[in-house]
């Protein structure tokens, strides 16, 4: 078997349940690009989980849930208003700006987290014809550093930004971490605190392939589907995008996947804060762990696993958990910690 990693939850495998649901959905022929009962089941699935409301359209990737969904809120002369460490600004190949024409407005963040203040800064140039125009605000849930915002936290945002005249969308790549960690439901966090646009990701949580644009907002609702295909983000054998997610949100499966990598990154994070000269870098909110260790600490560890180093000026290292890691996974890498120390 192939040793499991910590570079990243996108590195983990399938989870049978929803290998299962793919290979139940593998039968004969079906109408193509969606207009099948699998779909119209997983979309009924959203509907039970963030309301009667929800416009869903499947995709199969983050980056193409998150441009969509943006695409639909923002022309190519406004702005999105987003922390310097958004996925969308630092790891999508520019494909916001490309595939929309519009601008990022990056805000620095040491916790990963988008304030009030730090859109404020941005809302100077409202009406100067010279300056491209904020019209989105973007967050991330969890945060790129792992964090987690409050439904306090999310409700002053969209509060804040609807009253600017702002939509609001939410890269929700790890949404089902956010939920675990907070207790709550996913419309909680989304619909029901004033997000107009999410991107709701299944690849991190046990899906093969695929994420899914959930619109909250009616009048941004009806061109999803042209920029979904203009996008190249339409399946023509959409059924096994939507068998996968209709498992996924049935019978708790995508809170049980995501529990227990919040409970092994909470494991892993413990584990790391007994030895001296590691410190965690940020509260382990999430399935990410970032810690700063020796440079000569992680040359070893390096020999033998995965993972990525965040920050080589501080040496700081980020370790992610999925649904599939073990004690065993934690266990193995805590004791070539001790090792390396030895």
């Amino acid at each position: 078997m192939t040793k499991k990693m910590f570079a990243s939850d996108n590195n983990s495998g399938i989870h049978p349940a929803i290998m299962e649901a793919i290979a139940q959905a593998n039968d004969g022929h079906v109408p193509a690009y969606g207009s099948d009962l699998y779909t119209a089941a997983a979309i009924k699935k959203f509907k039970e989980h963030f309301g009667e409301e929800s416009e869903v359209e499947f995709v199969f990737n983050g980056t193409g849930a998150n441009v969509t969904g943006l695409k639909a809120m923002v022309r190519s002369h406004q702005a999105i208003i987003c922390t310097d460490g958004a996925h969308i600004n630092s790891d999508e190949g520019g494909a916001a700006e490309g595939f929309i024409g519009g601008k990022l407005l990056a805000v620095p963040s040491a916790d990963g987290k988008l304030t009030v203040q730090g859109i404020e800064r941005h809302l100077h140039n409202i009406g100067n014809q010279q300056r491209s125009q904020p019209k989105a605000v973007s967050i991330s849930q969890c945060t790129e550093l792992g964090t987690v915002y409050t439904i306090e936290e999310i409700k002053e945002i969209t509060s804040y930004a609807h009253a600017n005249g702002f939509y609001v969308h939410m890269d929700g790549a790890r949404l089902s971490n956010a939920a675990a960690h907070l207790g709550c439901s996913l419309a909680e966090m989304t619909v029901d605190a004033g997000i107009d646009m999410l991107a709701f990701g299944g690849t991190k949580n046990g899906l093969m392939i695929g994420e899914a644009v959930v619109c909250f907002n009616k009048e941004l609702a009806s061109e999803l589907k042209y920029i979904r295909k203009q996008g190249m983000q339409l399946g023509s054998k959409m059924r096994f995008l939507a068998a996968q997610f209709e498992r996924l949100l049935t019978d708790g499966l995508w809170l049980d996947n995501a529990r227990h990598a919040n409970k092994m990154a909470g494991l892993l994070a413990e584990g790391l804060m007994k030895f001296e000269g590691i410190s965690l870098t940020q509260p382990v909110e999430s399935n990410a762990v970032f810690a700063s260790m020796p440079k000569a600490q992680i040359e070893q560890l390096q020999e033998k696993h995965s993972f990525a180093v965040w920050n080589e000026a501080k040496n700081e290292i980020r370790l992610v958990t999925s649904f599939d890691t073990s004690m065993e996974d934690v266990e193995s890498f805590l004791g070539d910690v001790r090792k390396s120390f030895s």
